[in-house]
């Protein structure tokens, strides 16, 4: 029985060109090679099975290669390349530096670096895992690291690089390797399962490469497996899903159409059926959002190249995106990323799902009302421009218009209040200003309570809830002006203010004012005044700068003025 090779081994690549995805490596290291501009330390760093120590291979092969060819590449006919294919060569040495990373080790690969290749140009040292070398091992490795023999070279593979000293860094050519994409994985299993005689469904291969997550070896073995577990050569859709448990993205077409029906009872039955085939409703949610996000690049033309899905899924979700509105998806995607970051918290996970869905039923709903909300705003907007434009033909024609006209204008105001309140602003500003100065709104009284007695007593006990309300929206000269002393005259509050700012300023505050204290109070004829105090006609309360305050006190004193006389003082102000 002839032994099985997995396809990770049987299929790794032997010269850069048959190296998948990392062409900005390999043509790097070709033209290095072809131009001997070789460096004597190379950093190899990026995510597992991607073909970091694979290309470390290939390089420490080809400038060992006796014929080497044009392009770059090794012949794979030489003694050389022979007794590296065949993994008797002596001039590469491959460390683990999982296993082998202590200070010991390190000095023991130190002192075999000095002993020149008996045959061949050159001797490779591959350390693989890099990262899990000690300081100290590190350390030991420094100096002949930063100055090795002329016939040693070093290649360093990590998958983290931020573990490495900076000191290793510094002494190393770094080059970064990609994760491999979706395309090129699927492309290489199709190459694979032609030379194996392997049926195969081109979307199964794709959802292999989609589970992968850019790491060649794990398409591979995941390959091996799917191949292992069909009854023949054969690797079909609906067997892959299966075994690798993933959820078939055709409910997420389903889902998705009863969401758009707004029909919660046919999402919340598919998910239950999603459930009972044993999926985590988590899983669900991720999901549904990357269904979501796959259908919103499908709006552009531009973005569908982002779209990495066969040809025939490719045409499902173009179609679904057409008749999914683009606030739909959006609102959806933020949904569910909110839902995705609260289901760990939850402690119903199974009802924190079924609300993401019955919310998502109900968008379609909200975006129509929305969008009929804005149509009426944008009439309103037309209407208003209609009257303005007819005033102002009006205005031209003549300057006092007839009684006709004004009542056309006034029937001609919408009922819409937002578009009332529009239509008073373009009324001249002046007048209007002073009207609404002193209108006070009509407010809401409660009719099951019995109104309070107008007294300085009531009035002063709810004015303490006045100024809290006055407090959040109010500066600090409209909140001193309401801690100025009243009196309360029959239905009248009257403030006796001290200042003429105070008295500019209070009929701003008045129409506010009288509202809080009728709805305190429960009584609709209160009335606010003020009077003007007459200590305010004293010249000491009306000095407000320094110079002012000077000049009165020289007035008052005249020995002060003799002063300032007799020793040329200046004031500074």
């Amino acid at each position: 029985m002839e032994n099985f090779v997995v396809s990770a081994r049987k299929y790794r690549p032997s010269d850069f060109k048959s190296v998948v995805g990392q062409s900005h490596i390999t043509t790097t290291l070709k033209n290095a090679i072809k131009n001997e501009h070789l460096a004597q330390a190379f950093l190899f760093c990026g995510p597992r099975g991607v073909g970091k120590t694979t290309c470390a291979r290939i390089l420490a092969k080809t400038i060992n290669c006796e014929n080497r060819k044009d392009n770059g590449e090794a012949c794979n006919e030489c003694s050389s390349c022979e007794a590296f294919n065949s993994n008797s060569s002596f001039n590469v040495h491959e460390l683990d530096a999982a296993s082998n990373n202590s200070v010991d080790d390190m000095r023991n690969l130190v002192d075999q670096v000095r002993y020149v290749p008996q045959k061949g140009k050159y001797k490779v040292y591959i350390i693989d895992e890099v990262h899990m070398l000690t300081t100290q091992a590190f350390n030991a490795f420094l100096k002949t690291l930063e100055e090795p023999p002329k016939h040693a070279i070093f290649i360093l593979a990590t998958t983290e690089k931020h573990k490495i000293i900076p000191t290793i860094l510094s002494r190393c050519q770094i080059f970064d390797f990609n994760r491999i994409q979706i395309q090129d994985i699927s492309q290489h299993l199709e190459y694979i399962s032609k030379e194996e005689g392997v049926d195969y469904e081109t979307e199964a291969l794709r959802l292999i490469a989609t589970k992968a997550d850019g790491a060649l070896r794990d398409a591979l073995s995941i390959y091996d497996l799917i191949v292992t577990f069909s009854a023949g050569k054969k690797v079909t859709y609906q067997e892959t899903i299966d075994n690798l448990h993933v959820l078939d993205y055709d409910y997420y077409f389903k889902v998705t159409d009863a969401l758009l029906e707004e029909s919660i009872s046919k999402a919340l039955l598919i998910f239950d059926e999603i459930l009972k085939k044993g999926f985590d409703g988590h899983n669900f949610l991720v999901g549904l959002s990357e269904h979501l996000r796959e259908l919103m690049v499908c709006k552009d033309p531009d973005t569908a190249v982002l779209l990495q899905v066969s040809e025939t899924a490719k045409a499902r979700y173009v179609e679904q995106s057409a008749n999914s509105p683009l606030s739909f998806l959006l609102s959806g995607l933020s949904i569910c990323n909110q839902a995705d970051l609260s289901y760990k918290a939850s402690k119903n996970q199974r009802l924190h799902v079924e609300l993401v869905l019955m919310k998502l039923a109900k968008l379609p709903h909200a975006i129509s009302l929305a969008a009929v909300s804005d149509q009426e705003a944008k009439k309103s907007l037309a209407n208003e421009s209609e009257v303005k434009a007819e005033a102002a033909g009006n205005a031209k024609t003549s300057t006092q218009p007839a009684p006709a006209q004004v009542i056309k204008k006034t029937i001609a105001i919408p009922s819409n209040l937002k578009a009332v309140k529009n239509q008073v602003k373009a009324k001249p500003a002046e007048k209007l200003a002073e009207k609404e100065s002193t209108k006070v709104a009509a407010p809401v009284l409660d009719d099951s309570l019995p109104r309070q007695p107008i007294n300085q007593d009531t009035v002063k006990n709810v004015f303490a809830e006045v100024l809290d309300e006055f407090r959040e929206d109010h500066k600090n000269m409209e909140m001193a002006l309401l801690n100025q002393p009243f009196e309360v005259r029959g239905q009248e509050v009257v403030f006796m203010l001290s200042s003429g700012l105070h008295e500019d300023l209070f009929p701003k505050l008045k129409p506010e004012l009288t509202g809080i204290l009728r709805r305190k109070l429960r009584h609709p004829d209160v009335e606010v005044t003020f009077e003007i105090t007459e200590h305010e006609k004293d010249p000491i309360k009306n000095l407000y700068t320094a110079g002012e305050k000077f000049t009165y006190l020289m007035e008052k004193s005249p020995a002060l003025k003799e002063l300032k006389k007799r020793f040329g003082l200046q004031a500074d102000f």
